[in-house]
């Protein structure tokens, strides 16, 4: 059954295009007429629809359109070793909170990584978006660098590629690869999809490596990239795009 998306009283749905800086309004005409939009998961033809961009999901060629990134915010951190992934803490040590002072929305973090690992945690004010990246049921990868004393036997790769048990319940490494040794410290790099608690330190104790230092570098299509610890910008563009895409919404 199709669903009526037609706002009263909304704006045309070219012009909410052409204001979004999709493509002009002639454009913007001309990809509905082909059917490459989408507003609320159905595609739309009519060039007289009205829409309320504000409350409605619209898609272009597959990926998402966003028309006012303030109601999108998603925040990159580079969280130091020490900081507890959490709003707030009995405890009093230091928590993201503190991190993210100068953004005045609420935000959740999207899982969490433990008091000893450093790296890149993703906080958004969209609820649905950070269950959905949370969600193993996603598969959204999360790439990791692990610093491990020794040389890294092939058989590593093998192992983790092919899956290992651990006390609750099997799992295997989505990738894997040798960076470099320097000295007696070897570097790796491994990708899961899963979040459970301290699972790459885990993992590489297993195979006999246990982590001397643990920093996640990639979430999904986000990247670490240059963000100094302590620190964080704001995901903006093609990266918010690809995020959304990255879950379906």
């Amino acid at each position: 059954m199709r669903k009526d998306v037609y706002v009263e009283g909304g704006i045309r749905l070219q012009k909410a295009l052409s204001q979004a800086g999709v493509a002009s309004r002639r454009a913007a005409e001309t990809m509905i007429a082909e059917g490459r939009v989408q507003v609320d998961g159905q595609v739309v033809r009519s060039q007289g629809i009205r829409i309320d961009p504000h409350k409605q999901s619209v898609h272009v060629d597959g990926e998402r359109v966003f028309f006012d990134e303030a109601k999108h915010v998603v925040i990159a951190v580079n969280k130091p070793v020490g900081v507890v992934s959490t709003m707030s803490d009995p405890e009093g040590r230091p928590t993201l909170a503190d991190l993210v002072v100068d953004y005045p929305e609420r935000l959740y973090n999207v899982g969490r990584l433990d008091i000893n690992t450093s790296g890149l945690l993703l906080l958004t004010n969209d609820g649905e978006l950070a269950n959905r990246l949370a969600h193993p049921s996603y598969e959204v990868p999360k790439t990791y660098v692990a610093r491990v004393h020794g040389e890294v036997k092939p058989y590593v790769k093998r192992k983790l590629m092919e899956g290992i048990e651990l006390e609750d319940g099997p799992i295997k490494a989505d990738a894997f690869r040798v960076i470099d040794t320097y000295g007696d410290i070897t570097s790796v790099e491994i990708v899961v999809h899963e979040g459970r608690n301290r699972l790459v330190r885990r993992m590489m104790e297993a195979v006999g490596y246990p982590v001397r230092e643990l920093v996640r570098t990639g979430f999904g299509p986000i990247s670490l990239d240059h963000l100094k610890q302590g620190t964080t910008r704001r995901v903006k563009g093609n990266a918010l795009t690809a995020l959304y895409g990255a879950v379906g919404l």
